[in-house]
C-alpha cells in the first residue's frame, strides 16, 4: 500500500482520500480511525470545568444514575447525552454496547475472557475490566473474533 502526504497551506482545506480496489473491513477500519481522530466531545470534568477531549481518548462511556460518563485515560466526564445517543453517534468510530449501562471503544480493547453465566469480561488498555452482558456477548465475540458488526 502506498501513502503519500502532502503539505497544504489553510487547515479548512484538508482531507483524506483512500483510493482502494475494494472496501474491505480493513479499509473500513481506516476510514474509521480518520473520522474519530477529527471529533471532540464537551464533558464536564471532576473539578466542574466544561472541557473538550478527543472522541479517540474515550474508553467507555457509562451510564449511572441518569447521567452519562466518558472515561478517559486520565479524566472522567459527565457528557450531555444518553447512552443509547452514543451509541447511535459513535458506532461508526467502533464503540460498540457490552452491556445494558456500557458502550465501549473497541480501539481500546486489550481482549475478553469468559465469564460465569455467558457472560465475558472485557479488559481495555487501562487495565479496567468491563462486564459483557449475555445479551451483547455473541455479537461482541463475533465482532473480535473477526467477523463483520453488521452480523447479529
Amino acid at each position: 500500500m502506498k501513502v503519500t502526504v502532502r503539505k497544504i497551506l489553510k487547515k479548512e482545506e484538508e482531507q483524506v482520500v483512500i483510493e482502494c480496489v475494494e472496501i474491505t473491513p480493513e479499509i473500513k477500519d481506516i476510514h474509521s480511525y480518520v473520522l474519530a481522530k477529527g471529533c471532540e466531545l464537551s464533558g464536564m470534568s471532576a473539578d466542574q470545568r466544561l472541557e473538550r477531549f478527543p472522541l479517540q481518548d474515550v474508553y467507555y462511556f457509562e451510564a449511572l444514575d441518569e447521567k452519562v460518563f466518558a472515561y478517559t485515560k486520565e479524566q472522567i466526564y459527565e457528557i450531555k447525552m444518553r447512552l443509547y445517543e452514543a451509541e447511535q453517534l459513535y458506532e461508526a468510530y467502533h464503540f460498540v454496547r457490552c452491556s445494558k449501562s456500557v458502550v465501549l471503544n473497541l480501539m481500546m480493547l486489550e481482549s475478553i475472557s469468559p465469564a460465569l453465566n455467558g457472560r465475558f469480561f472485557a479488559h481495555m488498555k487501562n487495565g479496567e475490566k468491563l462486564m459483557i452482558s449475555r445479551q451483547y456477548a455473541r455479537k461482541m465475540k463475533q465482532i473480535v473474533m473477526g467477523g463483520s458488526r453488521d452480523e447479529s
